[in-house]
């Protein structure tokens, strides 16, 4: 198979397990954690770059913002050989109690976005692989941190949140929102690949406070902060993974 037209790789270029954020400067941050960082690509919002971590091979790769974007990140990894996807990104809570820079790893993700909806019904499930899940978990207990599991709901339209969704939402006992889980769950399970995915809370939209609404920078210092641990749980727990 050729290279990608919008990663540029090819098989040969990547590892097989993946972390990806949706930031393109999280990928360095990652990077700075890991040995023999090489930089693969770079073109649009994604950014590809292969490191190891304690001996483990991973390529880190960006997936901008929202459903589409992540989906051809999948679309075209998942074509060159990548075969487990994690992503480690940041969420918006929805329950009262939970707090800037606390983590939550994804029980599932319900489908507020469009995109899984043209691989399949949205009454099929967008769930995690449970040895992702586990490793996740388990890293983070291990290292001592606290994290919240449970279902997250992934929607497309951020400015279009309203105080009705984010009750129902509540309401519902999902835990936060964010915009590329369901698609990578979606896509992962329907291609008989691993996904898995943990995020920083950057803001409780039921307690009112979004990221970037106090600062000049886009995410709270404790976020920025807390960042950091759950890339650590996330190196951690890839290595045995």
């Amino acid at each position: 198979m050729g290279k990608q037209p919008h990663l540029l790789v090819e098989e040969g270029d990547v590892a097989d397990l993946a972390l990806v954020p949706g930031d393109p400067g999280r990928v360095e941050r990652i990077a700075d954690r890991c040995e023999d960082v090489e930089r693969v690509a770079s073109n649009r919002e994604y950014t590809v770059v292969n490191a190891t971590y304690e001996g483990r091979p991973v390529t880190i790769c960006s997936t901008g913002i929202g459903c589409p974007s992540a989906a051809i990140a999948v679309e075209e990894l998942s074509r060159v050989g990548v075969e487990t996807f994690v992503r480690v990104g940041t969420t918006g809570a929805l329950q009262q109690g939970i707090e800037i820079g606390d983590m939550i790893v994804a029980t599932g993700a319900a489908k507020n976005e469009g995109t899984s909806k043209r691989y399949e019904p949205a009454e099929f499930p967008a769930v995690p692989d449970f040895e992702v899940l586990r490793a996740l978990v388990d890293s983070a207990e291990s290292r001592g941190e606290e994290v919240h599991v449970g279902p997250i709901v992934s929607d497309d339209a951020y400015y279009a949140e309203t105080d009705e969704y984010v009750r129902e939402w509540e309401e519902a006992g999902i835990l936060s929102v964010e915009m590329e889980a369901a698609t990578l769950f979606t896509l992962a399970r329907r291609k008989g690949l691993r996904a898995g995915a943990i995020c920083t809370v950057d803001g409780n939209l039921v307690e009112g406070t979004q990221k970037g609404a106090d600062s000049d920078e886009e995410l709270p210092e404790k976020a920025k902060n807390n960042v950091e641990r759950a890339i650590g749980i996330t190196l951690d727990a890839v290595a045995d993974l």
